[in-house]
């Protein structure tokens, strides 16, 4: 155990073992905690208060059952979560997520890492997160939209434009966000801003789609100017994942003047020497977004695609590169990777996916001085546009895709410089971005909730 203080050991010790066995949000909690020890001893007052126990749990957990049917006539049935973790600062917003792996764990290490990732943003938004163990993945459209339907007529009980604004994250997307509001208009015969993530058609922002892996690249620019006095420009970069955030952040990096050489997937990751060139990103997409495929099938569509199958000793990370970007899922770049990634000379690895890093992977690159960019701070770009997006709704207005991109790089870059300046105070150097990004988010939240009392 890493704690300094018997206050924060103690915390952590009374949580732990009120969540046996939830590996994901203990880990998140652990992470947290560490990186706000120095804040709070420094501030008694928020010890007196309780303010970190009252922080780490969540204000509200909800789960539930959903049935629906498919398309063979049968009945079939999953689980439904909500965590409304914190609204201090905003109504509860956050994504849902539908993939087997989701578990109630899962859920409130997602929940709790976006209270700081929202409080970031500067936007009005407290944490929540959703989603089921229900997989989209070889459903038809009609057995997603039934599973959509039946989970929208329990959650909308708990949610509201001033309440709760879910959005999407893995395995949902513009398909499963129609549904879900469409249902949710039907039941509640009213048409708000309930939902981000929303086709344009109907209330949807411009750049929405782009705004993780695009927010992403900004905000690791900045860090690379501050930190390294250097760009993306004729930089190796390793992306991991072939999902949305990937996709935009390869898009991205390559127009600041990097050359991405891979992409993955759950499988394994391919690898292009000379770069990913507008027109085999095309290819991914077709790939990815509409035929809903593996990456393996680029190497049959594009020459100079290499396609490698992930083992215990072949893994993305093992190509060489200047900027590693994990942006596939949690905890899929280990202390072994961080390792590898160092010795061939990598100087940064910025976060796309939420929490990609093991804890000790993340504590080795600080130790060694490489940029790392925790996800709640340079994966925020996705929800701070959904922020915008509410804003939107709200005043029935839609921006241009350059108004909203703009922001986005503002709001980026002000999140590293939020950070940055609480790694050079509170951290252990000013290449501490994990607790600069964690005190940065947490002071404004507990702040809130000193003058809410309880």
């Amino acid at each position: 155990m890493a704690f300094k203080t018997e206050y924060a050991k103690k915390v952590y010790a009374e949580l732990e073992a009120k969540n046996a066995g939830e590996k994901e949000f203990l880990q998140a909690a652990k992470e947290i905690t560490e990186s706000l020890e120095v804040y709070i001893e420094k501030n008694p007052k928020l010890q007196e208060q309780k303010i970190l126990e009252r922080f780490l749990e969540p204000e509200r957990f909800v789960q539930f059952k959903v049935v629906w049917v498919d398309d063979k006539g049968q009945f079939q049935v999953n689980r439904g979560f909500r965590v409304q973790y914190n609204s201090a600062i905003g109504p509860y917003k956050g994504g849902l997520r539908l993939h087997p792996s989701v578990n109630a764990s899962i859920i409130k290490f997602l929940g709790l890492e976006q209270v700081l990732k929202n409080s970031l943003t500067t936007l009005p938004m407290g944490g929540g997160k959703g989603g089921s163990d229900f997989d989209p993945k070889g459903k038809s459209d009609m057995e997603v939209m039934r599973f959509c339907q039946s989970f929208m007529t329990e959650l909308y009980r708990h949610i509201g434009p001033d309440t709760d604004v879910p959005a999407g994250d893995i395995g949902v997307g513009g398909r499963e966000i129609g549904y879900l509001f469409g249902q949710y208009k039907r039941i509640r015969d009213e048409f708000t801003g309930v939902l981000t993530g929303k086709g344009l058609s109907y209330g949807g922002s411009l750049a929405r789609t782009q705004a993780t892996g695009y927010g992403l690249c900004y905000y690791a620019q900045e860090a690379l100017k501050t930190l390294k006095n250097t760009s993306f420009e004729g930089k190796r970069v390793v992306i991991s994942g072939s999902g949305n955030v990937a996709i935009y952040a390869c898009e991205k990096a390559t127009q600041l003047g990097g050359k991405v050489i891979t992409l993955s997937d759950s499988n394994g990751y391919v690898v292009v020497e000379n770069g990913i060139t507008p027109e085999i990103l095309a290819v991914v997409k077709q790939i990815k977004e509409v035929e809903r495929g593996r990456i393996k099938e680029l190497a049959n569509r594009c020459p100079g695609v290499v396609y490698h199958e992930t083992t215990a000793t072949d893994r993305v990370w093992n190509t060489k590169c200047d900027v590693a970007m994990p942006c596939a899922t949690q905890n899929e770049l280990l202390l072994k990777d961080a390792e590898t990634l160092v010795k061939n000379g990598c100087i940064a690895v910025c976060e796309g996916a939420n929490m990609p890093s093991e804890l000790e992977a993340a504590k080795y690159l600080i130790k060694n001085e490489i940029i790392f960019t925790p996800a709640k701070a340079s994966n925020a770009g996705g929800v701070a546009t959904s922020g915008l997006e509410m804003s939107q709704n709200s005043e029935r207005l839609s921006w241009t895709f350059e108004e909203v991109d703009q922001k986005l790089h503002s709001i980026m870059v002000n999140i590293f410089n939020a950070s940055y300046s609480c790694a050079c105070e509170y951290g252990s150097s000013k290449y501490d971005l994990l607790t600069g990004a964690n005190i940065a988010g947490f002071k404004k939240v507990a702040e809130a909730m000193v003058a809410q009392a309880i």
